[in-house]
């Protein structure tokens, strides 16, 4: 899995062209989902197609990920299945859509978007995703937005393949998913990033991390990914400025920040956990 990867939510009629920058400008790794409520993943498939075509970067030099959406998470003009086939059978027809829309035979990780209403329906989403994994179409599987260690815990025991990824959001109100994060490296589960910068502004206009950014000739969204990176993060981003993609991807480049610095960015965190939970 690349140590950066292109999140593609909420790109719309942008999303080739958006996919097309960001992989040129060096990015290997692309987020997507079957949920056009908030992606185009047959957007995503079409710069796929052009990548390889125009520019010679084929399919297996990229990592692409896409995630399994249930009906609570779609629109209901648009949900990419039968809502009305048994639960087993929405994730087949997901899933098969997914491939024709990506033009692949296999993705390199399949995410459950959400936990299902009930772990027991959640199991049986992931029982599905299991097939695909022992089948060669679905390299790894995870799980996305599970914000309750118990919860999350509970997915691991019960699974036969272990869930490989959580994705959730990076922000204060879960206290910055300190729990989770622990379990995950205990279990050498990969902890991937959403709304990095967005739900950390504070953070970004701190002093402490102005004057990092000065002291590097860095910007204070650099710091803060690189910051991330030094926990054992994997960050999404989203940025549609091709600069702003280059100067992501510099931080693959920066020195890790100093035990000091961490410390510093780690306690700035825990006062904005303090403030959200007064």
């Amino acid at each position: 899995m690349p140590r950066f990867i292109y999140g593609t939510a909420w790109k719309k009629d942008r999303t080739t062209d958006l996919i097309m920058k960001a992989v040129l400008a060096g990015f290997r790794g692309i987020d997507t989902a079957n949920q056009e409520k908030h992606y185009r993943e047959d957007l995503v498939g079409a710069a796929l197609g052009q990548l390889q075509q125009n520019h010679g970067i084929r399919r297996e030099d990229l990592f692409i990920q896409t995630k399994f959406t249930s009906v609570d998470g779609q629109d209901p003009r648009t949900i990419p299945y039968d809502p009305k086939a048994p639960l087993q059978e929405q994730v087949h027809q997901s899933f098969a859509k997914s491939l024709t829309h990506l033009n692949t035979s296999y993705v390199d990780s399949l995410v459950m978007h959400g936990p299902m209403r009930t772990h027991e329906d959640t199991m049986v989403v992931w029982k599905v995703f299991e097939e695909f994994h022992s089948q060669g179409k679905a390299k790894q599987l995870g799980m996305s937005n599970v914000y309750e260690l118990k919860k999350f815990e509970r997915i691991y025991k019960d699974a036969q393949v272990k869930p490989s990824v959580l994705q959730n959001r990076f922000h204060a109100d879960t206290a910055y998913d300190t729990e989770l994060r622990a379990f995950c490296k205990a279990h050498n589960v990969i902890y991937q990033s959403f709304w990095t910068l967005t739900a950390n502004p504070h953070i970004l206009k701190s002093q402490v991390v102005r004057d990092m950014a000065a002291k590097y000739n860095k910007t204070t969204e650099q710091i803060f990914f690189r910051f991330v990176m030094d926990l054992g993060i994997v960050p999404l981003t989203g940025t549609t400025n091709e600069q702003h993609m280059r100067q992501d991807l510099e931080v693959l480049d920066m020195q890790p920040l100093t035990e000091n610095e961490m410390a510093h960015i780690e306690q700035l965190m825990i006062r904005e956990f303090s403030a959200h939970r007064l």
